[in-house]
């Protein structure tokens, strides 16, 4: 295996390790399907701490996940990362989550 291949590997491995988690995968999924959300309309959706949601919140966004948009006081989440973009839309048309 080539360097080139091992860092791809190794991205997307980590990568699934960051959206593994069911509370991210939740997050991410609300995202993909319904677009935009700020942290106080995912806390309602999931029924978690609002506490809860910005710790995952930030996992995803210093993974390059996610990325924030401020409006007014609040700040609108949504996904930026294009391979797990594509990861989303196979475990949707797959029905898995």
């Amino acid at each position: 295996m080539n360097n080139l291949t091992n860092e791809i590997f190794q991205e997307t491995a980590e990568i699934l390790k960051v959206i593994g988690h069911p509370i991210r995968l939740c997050i991410l999924k609300g995202l993909y399907v319904e677009g935009e959300k700020n942290v106080t309309t995912m806390q309602e959706c999931l029924n978690i701490p609002q506490s809860t949601v910005s710790q995952h919140l930030g996992i995803l966004k210093n993974k390059g996940i996610i990325k924030g948009r401020r409006n007014g006081l609040e700040i609108n989440y949504s996904i930026c990362n294009e391979k797990v973009i594509k990861i989303l839309e196979t475990l949707l048309k797959e029905e898995l989550i």
